[in-house]
């Protein structure tokens, strides 16, 4: 909370902090930098997701507990789950963050169209051999899965 806090004050970003810990340690932390490095993407989980597993070196952060100070929208689920964190704790709800201008609503609403009735239309291309790519990596000896 006090990140997030000093970091809308401060004008560094957004209302919006995040801390990973492991074994009780802290290992990362981030703070929303949206406008400050023009990233969509820079959302407080994000950020200390991206700075855990750079601080860790593994894109697999299993064994971790994220604290944010808001509930994780769904782009920072995603980022959560894709992370595999194990739990997550957070401050205030959704409802909050959209009662402050934060409104995810539109995101979920979508979420349940069809691809080609979204707001962004996303349309399927007939392309010749478009599985080759998974053949390759189902295929390939030295992936590493995630």
């Amino acid at each position: 909370m006090e990140l997030a806090a000093a970091n809308a004050a401060s004008g560094a970003g957004g209302p919006f902090g995040a801390v990973i810990v492991r074994d009780g340690a802290i290992i990362a932390e981030g703070a929303n930098s949206v406008v400050r490095t023009a990233d969509p993407t820079a959302h407080a989980e994000v950020v200390a997701i991206r700075n855990a597993a750079s601080a860790l070196g593994t894109h697999e952060l299993s064994g971790c507990t994220l604290f944010a100070s808001c509930e994780p929208c769904p782009m920072c689920l995603g980022a959560i789950l894709w992370a595999r964190i194990d739990r997550v704790y957070f401050a205030a709800t959704k409802s909050d963050a959209a009662a402050a201008g934060f409104d995810d609503s539109l995101f979920y609403e979508q979420f349940g169209k069809p691809a080609g009735e979204r707001i962004v239309p996303m349309l399927q291309q007939s392309v010749p051999d478009r599985v080759r790519p998974f053949r390759e990596w189902q295929s390939f000896s030295g992936k590493v899965t995630y």
